[in-house]
């Protein structure tokens, strides 16, 4: 088949790396001139465990099994990776029984290595640490996100792939024989394919609107929830990632990220935006501060600084339960050759390599 990949973040890459593998003719178009330029290129960059998504839902399954894909592929690609371990705490007795919730959905998710620990024991792990119990995650970890995309694209390329910068797709229109693709850009023009894979991030919803013969009602509307970062100026002082207990506002509480050149980060928080805009306030950090000092009553005053902001390309809004992943394929719609992809926020990263198997494998019968 002739697929055409819309998106070269890395769902987008991973997916078009996957059917290439497969044997298929794969072109990716990507609006703008480099690779995971859109979501893909604002996150945390970790490994996720998987441990908190609902039985059954695609997030629970993609990302535990992706996880292990992907630390597979760092190993026999050379990207760099480490498993450094994650800590979920819990600053206060009343917030164990949530931890005891998340140990059992870890379980039920085959989250391997996952354990509850008292609070002494967390400390001794990481000193400067304030916690009464905490969920040890050791293979959780962090990744060069942008080697693991220019791996996925070695890949797509040495498979004969080929990736169209400066192509924004306007149109996709069913024909009798596959579907017809209306481009602008650098180039404009059409182009015929046999089969067609909406992994365009934060303008996957355009593009479903865009679908002749896709109803309009069956596209999710979209919600930006921007996640802002803040560096920190000094020495780490943790070794692991550290995450306080889950939130109701649509994130995973302002949690400690580390990179692979040793920095230390606190992010993101949840901020409800109505459009595309990346600046990070600086007053924000104060929230930063009292969030922090939960679980870390040392951080320093002042050592805080504005470093960037990512944005989800959420399915609901403040309140609402967070919706999962969206793969619309032919089983959905009804429609061959075309598979939509909504709302692939985090854990996207880390199941990649999972949902772009699922979504090549809904182009065949």
């Amino acid at each position: 088949m002739q697929i055409l990949v819309v998106g070269a973040g890395v769902v987008g890459l991973a997916v078009a790396r996957a059917a290439a593998l497969k044997g298929h003719d794969v072109i990716v178009a990507e609006k703008t001139l480099g690779i995971g330029n859109g979501v893909s290129s604002r996150n945390s960059e970790v490994i996720h465990g998987g441990m908190y998504y609902p039985t059954g839902s695609l997030r629970a399954h993609h990302c535990p099994r992706g996880r292990r894909l992907m630390v597979e592929f760092c190993a026999s690609h050379g990207v760099p990776h480490r498993l450094c371990g994650k800590l979920i705490v819990a600053t206060e007795d009343a917030e164990v029984g949530k931890m005891e919730a998340i140990l059992k959905q870890g379980a039920a998710n085959g989250v391997e290595g996952f354990v509850m620990i008292d609070g002494a024991k967390a400390r001794a792990m990481e000193p400067q640490l304030n916690c009464v119990a905490a969920l040890h995650s050791p293979n959780t970890g962090i990744v060069d996100s942008h080697a693991f995309m220019r791996a996925l694209q070695g890949d797509l390329e040495d498979r004969g792939g080929a990736i169209a910068f400066g192509t924004k797709v306007e149109r996709l229109i069913h024909t009798q024989a596959g579907w017809l693709v209306r481009f602008s850009g650098t180039e404009s023009g059409e182009l015929a394919v046999d089969a067609v894979i909406n992994s365009a991030g934060l303008g996957a919803q355009a593009l479903g609107h865009s679908t002749e013969d896709y109803p309009d009602t069956r596209v999710p509307r979209l919600v930006l929830a921007r996640g802002n970062y803040f560096g920190y100026a000094g020495r780490p002082v943790f070794s692991r990632l550290i995450y306080p207990a889950p939130r109701i506002d649509g994130g995973l509480g302002t949690h400690v990220t580390l990179d692979l050149a040793g920095r230390m980060r606190f992010g993101p928080d949840v901020e409800w935006i109505d459009e595309e805009n990346y600046n990070v306030n600086p007053e924000r950090s104060k929230s930063f501060y009292a969030s922090i000092r939960r679980y870390w009553p040392g951080l320093p005053d002042d050592s805080l600084q504005p470093d960037y902001a990512g944005i989800r390309p959420k399915l609901t809004g403040p309140g609402e339960v967070a919706a999962d992943f969206m793969i619309e394929g032919p089983a959905q719609h009804g429609l061959p050759g075309l598979v939509h992809l909504f709302g692939i926020e985090s854990p996207g990263l880390t199941s990649s390599l999972s949902l772009a198997d699922e979504v090549v494998s809904q182009l065949t019968p």
